[in-house]
């Protein structure tokens, strides 16, 4: 009897782990990377790379459609670049250029540009409900192994998800790795602001002003940067996704 309900309840126990591991890692993508989602946007990687496409993002990594084929050199036809998400240490920039938009998305941007600055109460109101979510979030790994802790001293449950170790260790990780937003109050209360954002590009540091979009646990997004992309090239409006690691709001800027 207690052979079979031990079965049953392995059974059930590995269904919602891939279940919930399944739901986690689709919601999982960077909102800051997902904000320039279907937009032709530029990345220069810390080598010096530059790559420019439409922008594909999933929780493993990112694709950079081009709009033409191109021919490497070994002349294969060459449609899409690939990044994947353990290469992100080699991303230096992400950069959405106004001029490079369609029509379309000139449109879109630009509403989103009217709602972040100097947001209204209702979307103020919205992120602070996001941010106490983000925060229960945060806590749910360790109430997880809360639970399974004490779970595990029970009989016979404790003896079977003492035997599950593989699918419990797999669900803690699932979770974990989705809690992509690091609550920073010195940053959120810059969100919708104009703030001056310095970036550390090879041996120099360069100081951008632009509207605090959003921020995750690893890149910030600033919207309606003057940006060059070399000292010699005239300034153009844009919208930068910058790894943490490489630039940090340093002033407000209003």
């Amino acid at each position: 009897m207690f052979g079979d309900s031990a079965t049953a309840i392995t059974i059930l126990f590995i269904i919602f782990a891939a279940g919930l591991g399944a739901f986690i890692r689709k919601r999982s993508r960077d909102k800051c990377l997902r904000d320039f989602e279907q937009n032709m946007v530029t990345l220069e990687d810390t080598a010096g790379k530059t790559i420019w496409g439409k922008l594909r993002v999933e929780n493993t990594g990112l694709e950079f459609v081009y709009p033409q084929k191109q021919k490497d050199e070994d002349g294969h036809d060459e449609a899409s670049y690939i990044l994947y998400k353990y290469e992100y240490p080699k991303i230096g920039l992400v950069i959405r250029f106004h001029d490079k938009l369609s029509d379309e998305n000139k449109k879109a941007r630009e509403k989103e540009l009217e709602k972040t600055y100097h947001p209204d109460w209702d979307r103020r109101l919205k992120r602070k409900t996001l941010n106490v979510l983000r925060t229960v979030r945060d806590s749910v790994v360790e109430i997880v192994n809360l639970v399974i802790s004490q779970a595990k001293k029970a009989t016979p449950a404790g003896n079977v998800l003492a035997s599950q170790d593989k699918y419990v260790s797999q669900m803690k990780q699932e979770l974990m790795g989705s809690v992509g937003t690091s609550f920073e109050p010195l940053l959120e209360q810059y969100i919708g602001h104009k703030v001056v954002l310095e970036m550390i590009k090879g041996d120099k540091i360069f100081e951008y002003c632009g509207v605090l979009k959003e921020y995750t646990a690893e890149f910030i997004e600033i919207m309606n940067v003057n940006y060059k992309t070399t000292e010699d090239q005239p300034a153009r409006t844009a919208d930068l996704v910058v790894p943490r690691k490489l630039g940090l709001v340093r002033h407000l800027g209003e």
